[in-house]
């Protein structure tokens, strides 16, 4: 095996940047000292990081596993706002015992995620480090639209959400536990699949506040009420909870609403429309926006709080 620490880190760079996705966007992509990229309309950027043994263990994800997620999580953070994803910075720290397959199979994993909405890695950094840290920062433009924030829902809007719920918890529970109910909640929690473009399309659909599900529904929702000063009052009925997550629970006997409430890292989105048909083919309605705080499930004040990443 060929370890990072037996490279020097031209060389590691050289093997590694020829694997990554590429843009149109581009005007100077990664090997100077910043990239220069070409921008329609607003730029939109959000930032977002990896931590070995927090957010993703080796044993559970392989390098392109790992690429894959830090691509998705922040695409899914620029589609949150209604705008397009064009290019990503990409900082990499690693242990010296790190093997370079790895490291390669972290940029495939990348260029996966990113080639399907023509998104390019265009720089970056590499540095040592006692565990692996991956940090990244996510370019978009709103091509002319407005952006969509989180603060603006008002009383009378309804509540949707793009996908089904608790899937990637669900395969959290299965890995911890050592067993294999249901891959595809696995797959899911390893590799999250939002469908990018939702964002965009509610946005497309007069949604009036919007945010990515990263950190559960009931925390991100939380926060969304918050910035709007509003509550959001979601029905339990009508929140759509994957079915490997129901599966995977009957198995280890636990609560499939819970997960899909409290789980996180499913990144699909939350968004409030003016009207029921305004919200878009394949999302789902659960709830309405109310005067008042906060944010209650079957009018209580849910008891799963979501991810603390200080917990």
């Amino acid at each position: 095996m060929t370890r990072v620490a037996d490279m020097s880190e031209d060389d590691l760079i050289a093997l590694f940047s020829p694997r990554l996705p590429q843009t149109d966007a581009e005007i100077l992509g990664s090997g100077d000292d910043a990239a220069v990229i070409a921008v329609d309309g607003d730029l939109v950027v959000s930032a977002d990081m990896l931590v070995e043994n927090r957010h993703f263990r080796t044993e559970w994800s392989t390098g392109a596993d790992v690429g894959w997620r830090a691509a998705v999580q922040n695409l899914a953070d620029i589609d949150a706002m209604g705008a397009v994803p064009t290019a990503l910075e990409v900082s990499l720290a690693l242990p010296g015992d790190t093997s370079v397959e790895w490291v390669l199979g972290f940029a495939d994993g990348l260029r996966e995620a990113c080639e399907p909405h023509g998104v390019g890695v265009v720089g970056g950094d590499l540095s040592g480090g006692s565990e692996i840290v991956v940090s990244v920062t996510a370019l978009g433009e709103t091509h002319g639209t407005e952006p969509v924030t989180r603060a603006d829902a008002v009383a009378g809007d309804v509540v949707a959400v793009s996908g089904p719920l608790g899937a990637a918890r669900a395969g959290l529970a299965q890995l911890e536990a050592g067993v294999r109910y249901a891959q595809d909640a696995i797959d899911l929690f390893v590799r999250p699949r939002p469908r990018i473009g939702a964002g965009l399309e509610a946005a497309l659909h007069g949604a009036s506040a919007m945010m990515d599900l990263s950190d559960g529904l009931a925390r991100d929702g939380a926060r969304m009420a918050r910035a709007s000063e509003v509550r959001l009052a979601l029905d339990s009925v009508l929140i759509p909870v994957h079915e490997a997550a129901v599966f995977t629970a009957q198995a280890l006997d636990a609560d499939a609403l819970a997960w899909a409430l409290g789980g996180g890292e499913d990144h699909h989105m939350l968004a409030c429309f003016p009207r029921e048909s305004a919200v878009p083919a394949g999302w789902t309605v659960v709830g309405m926006v109310e005067e008042g705080t906060g944010l209650t499930v079957d009018g209580e004040a849910p008891t799963v709080a979501g991810w603390d990443h200080f917990a």
